[in-house]
């Protein structure tokens, strides 16, 4: 499995609910992706996981080519090609899902 995250570095602001109204937007930007279950987005990061690293760079590069939407990624924030991410507060690795253990342990302590 090959997992990735990318951050547009820029979002709506001025507008009421902005974070909600630029995550109505993106899911129109990336229904089709979204749809075929081949990245998961909230509010400003993307993922990109695939099961086999072939099809991968592929579809990054659909996920680029939305920048023609006047978005824009900051690539130096983007995690390429790992095989653990952290996303929404939770690890994904390739063994499932798990709570960042930071958490874990200020809970226990």
């Amino acid at each position: 499995m090959s997992i990735a995250s990318y951050e547009p570095t820029v979002a709506f602001f001025r507008l009421t609910n902005s974070q909600a109204m630029f995550q109505v937007i993106m899911n129109d930007i990336l229904r089709e992706l979204i749809n075929i279950g081949e990245i998961a987005f909230f509010i400003d990061d993307i993922l990109v996981g695939m099961d086999m690293k072939e099809g991968h760079d592929e579809v990054v590069e659909e996920v680029l080519k939305k920048e023609e939407n006047n978005l824009y990624i900051k690539l130096e924030k983007c995690i390429w090609k790992s095989r653990k991410v952290n996303f929404l507060e939770v690890e994904l690795e390739l063994e499932g899902v798990r709570i960042e253990k930071e958490k874990v342990k200020r809970v226990m302590d």
